[in-house]
């Protein structure tokens, strides 16, 4: 088999960023995964976007990355989350046909120059002078590399369970990839555990709709990525349910069969997506919890049941399901599983996803903790350009906390690592308000053009909605009512585009996107104008670079505890220093003393 310069191991959601984002610098690149036909498989929720999730999706799609392509393609349902909140916590999500997602996902791989694809294993890692110079798979292929990015996911070493039983596996049904965990925790990698699950698949035509709260989707649907205007898709709706106290006794007579309780999972599970059995032990004081019942394909029966993951045994789960309306005949098609898996700790990496212990070994996705497509994605594409950026011989693409949530993602990874799986929320971002989807394309295009990531025809497409915008600030402010401007007027909280529109009809002749983002721009200038003072003052310690090879030994009045956590870490500014827990105040002003020759 021919040699390649970038090997990409998974072809998950890290994986398709990073294959495309490597192959689209012009480098040759294979992905290996273990099947072809599960490319991009929606394992989980059949959805995109959420609560910061949606951010991530845009910043994706302005760095040049597909999934913002593949949900629009895909979507059978869009709504817009916290539309009652402000702007800063404002989210797209979209409930996707997950066949068609899988499908559009392979054929795109399939038809990227510079890619290949092959279907085997990966059990090992070719290794020479501290570099990586390619794999070792299953079937005895030794391939060469110029650099390898690892996006394993849920299967390495994956076991599933459900209740008594489990098998090796990195999803129901498919089989776990054996022998690259070994193999890394010979070379000395932190390799730990975690877990996550799945809730059951019931049958559509087997629900009582009449039972169910109906849950709709917005109207119109919008595009995820900047480069469309509007989406042509079915829609679909979606439902709501509750669990009830029989739901929640049934659960409790058999909670001694989980293998959550039993001893037999010794991952740990994402505290902010527990299983059904988890709530009800944490939350013995909640009588309900809700359940949204939401379609996988246009033309699919299957339902999934988010909200409803379990580990609990399968005649478990056909009870505790049929106590819920709606659900009281349903016929379970899938039962719910917990998954356990490999995970390596990503404080062994540099901000640009490369390994420290392994020159051009860039790691991404589920394999360093985090849980998600799209957090996986954000990884991935930031593995894929900085590795052939690295080939180039060029900086790498760091994204910065007031930059983009990607930023506070890796930052939050390899700054404090994670013994739980990561999940973005908008909590974690302090200049979120600077951060909203809508400005993802001002924020990340002109950089990723910069580091060869995008064309210059979306380069153009900002420039040219940035002109837009312009355009319409001068309506605005030529069109005067009750003796004020439009700006000023539209700072008024009761006041909207709509509402100036209706005496100003020019207003409403430029694109809703270009309309929405103004409107915020205005009406939140103040609290931008602060965040961004607050940014530069960040920016201003992100300066302050730290040598790699630092001595920390030689910094006389550090104490051995920080010590530790500095070589551990190896910080690349003052400012990232800062974020390490435990450091002090004291020890940062040693540290810079230290730099300057003091």
């Amino acid at each position: 088999m021919r040699d390649y310069d970038i090997i990409v191991i998974g072809g998950g959601h890290a994986g398709i960023e990073a294959a495309c984002a490597a192959a689209r610098e012009g480098f040759a690149t294979l992905m290996v995964t273990q099947s072809l036909d599960a490319i991009g498989r929606l394992s989980c929720n059949p959805a995109i976007g959420g609560l910061a999730k949606g951010n991530l999706v845009r910043e994706i799609d302005a760095l040049g990355g597909v999934m913002g392509h593949l949900i629009d393609s895909s979507m059978i349902q869009y709504r817009i989350l916290n539309r009652r909140r402000g702007p800063a916590v404002q989210a797209p999500r979209a409930q996707a046909d997950k066949f068609t997602y899988s499908r559009n996902a392979k054929q795109l791989l399939e038809h990227t120059a510079n890619l290949s694809l092959f279907m085997d294993t990966v059990v090992d890692l070719m290794v020479e002078d501290g570099r990586v110079i390619g794999i070792v798979t299953e079937r005895g292929w030794r391939i060469s590399a110029r650099a390898v990015v690892l996006t394993t996911g849920t299967f390495m070493d994956g076991r599933i369970f459900i209740g008594e039983w489990d098998a090796p596996c990195g999803r129901l049904g498919e089989s776990a990839a054996l022998g690259l965990g070994d193999s890394l925790r010979r070379m000395g990698f932190p390799v730990g555990r975690l877990k996550t699950g799945t809730p059951a698949r019931v049958r559509r035509s087997s629900l009582d709709f009449d039972e169910l709260e109906i849950q709709k989707g917005d109207d119109p649907m919008l595009p995820f990525s900047f480069d469309y205007d509007d989406v042509d898709r079915p829609q679909m709706d979606c439902y709501v349910t509750w669990t009830n106290e029989e739901t929640h006794s049934i659960i409790r007579e058999n909670i001694h069969r989980s293998p959550l309780y039993g001893g037999k999972i010794v991952g740990k599970g994402p505290r902010y997506c527990p299983s059904i059995e988890d709530k009800v032990v944490r939350f013995p004081d909640r009588d309900r919890h809700q359940i949204f019942v939401e379609p996988e394909g246009v033309e699919c029966e299957e339902m999934y049941l988010n909200g409803l993951s379990s580990s609990l045994p399968e005649d478990v789960q056909h009870r505790f399901i049929r106590t819920l309306p709606g659900l009281r005949h349903c016929e379970i098609m899938r039962p719910a599983y917990a998954v356990e898996y490999d995970y390596l700790d990503p404080m062994d990496l540099f901000p640009s996803l490369e390994s420290k212990r392994l020159e051009n070994l860039f790691i991404a996705g589920q394999t360093n903790g985090t849980s998600g497509y799209e957090e996986a994605a954000a990884q991935g594409i930031v593995a894929g350009i900085n590795a052939a950026l690295k080939l180039r011989g060029e900086s790498p693409l760091v994204l910065r906390r007031n930059e983009a949530y990607i930023g506070v993602l890796i930052d939050d990874l390899v700054t404090k690592g994670t013994k739980e799986p990561y999940r973005m929320f908008t909590s974690r971002a302090e200049y979120r308000l600077c951060l909203r989807h809508d400005n993802a394309d001002q924020r990340l295009v002109p950089l990723a053009y910069e580091k060869h990531s995008v064309e210059e025809e979306k380069l153009r497409r900002l420039e040219e909605k940035v002109s837009r915008m312009s355009d319409l600030r001068a309506t605005l402010k030529a069109y005067r009512e009750r003796g004020k401007n439009g700006l000023e007027l539209l700072k008024e909280p009761e006041v909207t585009m709509d509402v100036l529109g209706a005496g100003c009809p020019a207003i409403l002749e430029y694109p809703a996107p270009v309309r929405d983002e103004v409107e915020l721009d205005v009406k939140y200038e103040g609290y931008l104008r602060r965040q961004e003072s607050e940014a530069e003052a960040f920016s201003r310690r992100e300066a302050m670079a730290i040598p790699a090879d630092m001595d920390y030994d030689a910094i006389k009045g550090l104490s051995s505890e920080s010590r530790e956590k500095l070589k551990l870490v190896r910080p690349a500014s003052i400012g990232q220093a800062q974020r390490i827990s435990g450091l002090r105040v004291s020890d940062i002003a040693l540290i810079m003393m230290a730099l300057k020759g003091v």
